[in-house]
């Protein structure tokens, strides 16, 4: 079962299918609302860093959307294919391979992978990981990583649908470890203290990524929502939304060069 957050320029609603601006225009976003605090269901409405963003960019450039948890697996198949869904909006890392298939809007989020254990692990290096057992999500930039430490079809690289399962295996005594994103891993670090678990960042093995929209190849829409989401970073809103969310401010101007 899927969810609908909508907003639109100069307010916002939850559960409706659809929005609408002053020019007519709307764009459907598809998520995958398990990456908390980036984007999360709270009972019924879809809450994050993301939601927040977007709706700052899509009032900025005055143009109606809906944002929908689909699954990871559907939002990339729906916007490769661009009917249902004309966007992807889920903490979606650009990466040269998915650029091949898709086109993104400019890097809107500077992020990296991590590692988590349980307090007292063994484990201090993304090299540590050799030989354990590592619980990643299915087909995201932890997956690529860890394929390349350990070997695409080593069998104790278990992939999940969703960063939550992945989590879960951890606490339940399935996985050693879990790479996930640095904001993900922070925040569930945060909220379970009784599980005693660490984060681990591991600068020389896991670079800077990038998290970027995601389009179809040749969508009209990145010309139209590139220059609105230049303007709130530019503007001072986009640092205002992070700092809501993550209790800092934002390098802006790394961000701004990462285009």
């Amino acid at each position: 079962m899927s969810f609908v957050v909508l907003a639109m320029v100069g307010c916002s609603s939850n559960n409706k299918a659809d929005s609408g601006s002053a020019g007519g225009e709307t764009i459907k976003f598809a998520s995958d609302a398990s990456y908390a605090p980036m984007e999360y269901m709270d009972t019924d409405t879809i809450k994050g860093f993301d939601i927040d963003f977007i709706k700052a960019v899509m009032e900025e450039a005055g143009i109606g959307y809906t944002v929908t948890n689909t699954g990871w697996d559907t939002m990339l198949t729906s916007v490769k294919q661009g009917t249902e869904y004309q966007a992807g909006l889920s903490s979606v890392s650009i990466t040269d391979e998915r650029k091949e298939t898709y086109d993104y809007s400019i890097p809107y989020f500077e992020s990296t992978n991590m590692i988590m254990v349980k307090e007292g692990s063994d484990i201090k290096s993304a090299l540590d990981l050799k030989g354990k057992r590592v619980a990643v999500q299915a087909a995201t930039t932890a997956d690529e990583l860890m394929s390349g430490i350990m070997g695409v079809d080593n069998a104790k690289l278990k992939r999940f649908d969703s960063n939550a399962v992945a989590l879960m295996e951890l606490n339940k005594g399935g996985a050693d470890a879990v790479v996930a994103d640095i904001a993900i891993v922070n925040e569930y670090i945060k909220n379970n203290p009784k599980e005693k678990l660490t984060g681990i960042i591991d600068k020389e093995n896991f670079g800077s990524e990038y998290y970027g929209i995601l389009y179809p190849k040749g969508s009209e829409w990145k010309a139209k929502l590139d220059p609105a989401i230049k303007k709130i970073i530019e503007n001072g809103k986009y640092a205002e939304i992070y700092k809501t969310w993550f209790g800092k401010d934002p390098d802006t101007q790394t961000l701004l060069n990462a285009e």
